[in-house]
């Protein structure tokens, strides 16, 4: 296997690179990414990043040095717009043609669009380093930011605003916060933390319509709250980046689909990150996480399939999130109507552990990273549901 060819400016592009040539491979490795700069890691960018203005220089997943040292040629600029499998062919952008005898696609998630907010000005996303520097001009203390979603990401922008000195509203359809992911009972600690911070929240109700205004957009809500919104930030969610596999041979179903060693269903094409679709035996189902250290983790263990190594892949999934004093930890992999053990809970911590069926799921922390670890070893021993709610 001499050409390989990595698709994505990911962490996972990068860390999947890195592998191959940890993995002892020789031959010629291109990573292409569709941006202009070099991978830099995207976690800050809601947080730290989006408060200090930071540059690309301080993001950096690898220094420049790197990519020559370990001789991995970059393609900057240029997005995969197509694929064939069967001719092991990467399309890019201006008809520039790559071809491989191994690739790994890592191309990530991209946002979620919202009708609502299609042609509306003023409106924000925070996906890319241009985006978070570009909200970060317009925080400026006093402004009224309206944030439409209420998950990790629309609740870390929340927080970091207002820390800024913003008067921040969050919109959420849900009932609470984070229900799809934690629940109803958990989404009301998160809840009562932001509005204990000064957030305004707006539960349960959904957007009717934007109008335009001098000084900038009023944001109408279906059960009539009307919020006048120096600018809008829209977090509500990503989905897989599959749109340039269409037709390839690699199957797609809510993200490519892999195996279990994160091989895809076309020879040669193995695949990391936010995107893959893989069955995870620890837990016995399938799944797709959207999470950096299984970003990190997938792009090194696709290398080494690549190059003939048959493991399976299979993390306790883990990610964290910073929300003014609160540092969210949580490992496992849940859904909101697993069962839920809260062990701890008041103004500045949280414990909760997530179960389904007769087996421990999940373990989430605030402020509280002992029982983190104890959690996950938990999770990798197999600890039954009611030893795990025993003790």
């Amino acid at each position: 296997m001499d050409r390989i060819v990595v698709v994505g400016g990911s962490v996972a592009a990068v860390n999947a690179a890195d592998g191959l040539r940890r993995a002892g491979h020789e031959g010629e490795i291109t990573l292409v990414s569709a941006e202009n700069v070099l991978p830099y890691d995207r976690p800050p960018l809601s947080k730290d990043a989006l408060r200090e203005g930071q540059q690309h220089a301080a993001l950096l997943i690898k220094e420049p040095s790197w990519y020559e040292e370990n001789a991995v040629g970059v393609s900057l600029g240029a997005a995969a717009v197509g694929l064939d499998a069967a001719g092991k062919t990467v399309f890019l952008e201006g008809g520039r043609e790559l071809s491989y005898d191994g690739l790994v696609v890592a191309t990530g998630s991209r946002t979620r669009p919202l009708p609502v907010l299609e042609g509306v000005p003023g409106v924000h996303e925070v996906r890319s380093l241009s985006d978070s520097l570009r909200l970060h001009e317009h925080l400026l203390p006093g402004r009224h930011l309206v944030v439409i979603g209420a998950g990790f990401i629309g609740l870390e922008v929340a927080a970091t605003a207002r820390k800024m000195g913003l008067d921040v509203s969050v919109v959420e359809i849900a009932p609470v916060p984070l229900t799809r992911v934690l629940g109803a009972e958990l989404g009301r600690w998160f809840q009562d933390h932001h509005v204990g911070h000064g957030v305004n929240l707006h539960c349960g109700t959904g957007i009717e319509r934007i109008e335009s205004a001098p000084n900038g957009n009023r944001v109408r809500l279906a059960d009539g709250t009307v919020l006048a919104a120096d600018l809008i930030v829209a977090g509500v969610g990503v989905q897989p980046a599959t749109g340039w596999l269409d037709g390839s041979g690699v199957e797609v179903e809510n993200g490519v689909v892999c195996d279990e060693t994160l091989r895809t269903t076309a020879p040669d094409v193995v695949a990391a990150g936010d995107l893959v679709q893989w069955p995870n035996r620890l837990f016995g189902e399938t799944m797709r996480v959207e999470q950096w250290l299984n970003a990190v983790e997938q792009g090194a263990h696709a290398a080494r399939t690549l190059l003939g190594e048959s493991e399976p892949f299979a993390p306790v999934p883990y990610f964290w999130s910073d929300q003014f004093e609160a540092k969210v930890k949580f490992v496992g992999h849940v859904s909101g109507d697993d069962q839920v053990k809260i062990t701890k809970a008041d103004e500045k911590s949280l414990v909760a552990m997530f179960g389904r069926g007769d087996r421990l799921r999940g373990v989430l922390c605030v402020n509280a990273p002992r029982q983190l670890a104890l959690g996950k070893r938990a999770i990798l021993d197999g600890v039954s549901w009611a030893d795990a709610v025993a003790t």
